[in-house]
């Protein structure tokens, strides 16, 4: 399996896994949309920062 492979579905699982709140929980789904949508952006560039921290140790312990 090459890179491009392993990259492609990682971005399927990312996808799959993101599509099953709003399936199984739609309205909780709505209301953590809506609390996202009032958060500074200082706010959410930390939240991101948390994702990627998460994501790159995640990988490196893999």
């Amino acid at each position: 399996m090459d890179w491009w492979e392993s990259l492609g579905m990682a971005m399927a699982m990312v996808l799959v896994l993101e599509g099953l709140l709003p399936l199984l929980a739609p309205r909780q789904w709505r209301q953590m949309f809506t609390q996202l949508l009032q958060l500074k952006d200082g706010q959410l560039r930390f939240c991101g920062l948390l994702c990627i921290a998460a994501g790159v140790i995640s990988l490196a312990l893999l």
